[in-house]
């Protein structure tokens, strides 16, 4: 093998031991890597290929979350709110008032998770709890928003909420947030049109918060983590290729991702939506991400290197 073989071997097994919590063995690589063609002198090689996009991955641990959670927490809600109230107060500097007034605008506030209770939006819920030690009344579920009045008309449950906080960990294109503002925030929009609907997520594509920001009823949409353009692997601006690496071509890596993505997930070949995402939590690989990474339905003979838990319907 080439000399870069060993020196991506040499990253990958520094990254394991480092950042990826031990997911990713020299063992499970090289069953990974057996998913792929063996070499031949006519063709480049699909597992140095294969090799190098694994060492580009971006993995968050556990740490890692909770140390973005903290930051959601304080830089996109709680700083916002506090800028909010001083300039409602002629600018105060009082911090005994901010307090107080800060207390309440929390207590008027409920999160809640994007998806259903198995998903990871909700998971993300209990550690965005935790990190931030806050009691868990501020925390529903989305039929709890509302409730039935006597005469059977759907009505708020508690008219004092002013502000509804949906948390994600990543959103790719925007879809289940387009979904959420249909299902709820227009029904919630259309009892109370003064009550805020707040979208924050751990990461996001710049298109996804485009999207959401023009065709959602949304009234603030934002990430602690923004991928531009150059995070989409294949994509005219990727960040990962350089003219430097003569043994990595940028176009076969493509078509070797595009083949096997057609076979692993026929739909959506290089992730939903063509998002052609490089990335993964500590408590599942978003489709979001190319699919040789984490494919593992039944039948496909394809062993993942970061497995994804997939929402099966039965």
């Amino acid at each position: 093998m080439t000399s870069m073989w060993d020196d991506l071997k040499i990253k990958i097994k520094t990254l394991n031991e480092t950042i990826w919590e031990n997911n990713a063995t020299w063992p499970h690589v090289e069953q990974w890597l057996n998913n792929f063609k063996a070499d031949a002198h006519e063709m480049p090689s699909e597992r140095l290929h294969a090799l190098f996009l694994l060492s580009q991955f971006m993995y968050f641990g556990s740490r890692q979350l909770r140390e973005l959670i903290r930051s959601l927490y304080r830089d996109i809600f709680a700083y916002p709110v506090i800028e909010g109230i001083r300039r409602a107060n002629a600018d105060t500097t009082d911090r005994r008032l901010i307090g107080m007034r800060f207390v309440r605008e929390v207590r008027a506030t409920r999160f809640l998770g994007i998806g259903n209770p198995s998903e990871s939006g909700t998971h993300l819920l209990y550690l965005f709890r935790q990190e931030n030690s806050l009691p868990k009344n501020l925390f529903v579920n989305t039929h709890e928003i509302f409730t039935r009045s006597s005469a059977g008309d759907r009505t708020l449950r508690d008219s004092r909420i002013v502000r509804y906080v949906f948390l994600d960990d990543l959103c790719g294109s925007g879809t289940q947030a387009q979904q959420y503002s249909k299902d709820v925030l227009r029904d919630l929009k259309a009892l109370d049109s003064t009550t805020r609907a707040c979208y924050y997520v751990l990461f996001a594509t710049q298109e996804a918060l485009a999207t959401i920001r023009t065709t959602t009823l949304f009234d603030d949409v934002r990430c602690v983590v923004e991928l531009d353009p150059s995070f989409k692997c294949f994509g005219a601006e990727s960040r990962y290729f350089s003219a430097e690496m003569s043994e990595i071509n940028k176009a076969f890596a493509e078509a070797m991702c595009l083949s096997y993505g057609l076979q692993l997930v026929p739909s959506h070949p290089l992730g939903f939506r063509d998002s052609q995402l490089m990335i993964g939590f500590h408590h599942n690989t978003p489709d979001n991400t190319l699919p040789l990474f984490w494919c593992d339905k039944p039948g496909a003979r394809w062993r993942p290197i970061f497995k994804r838990y997939p929402k099966w319907e039965w």
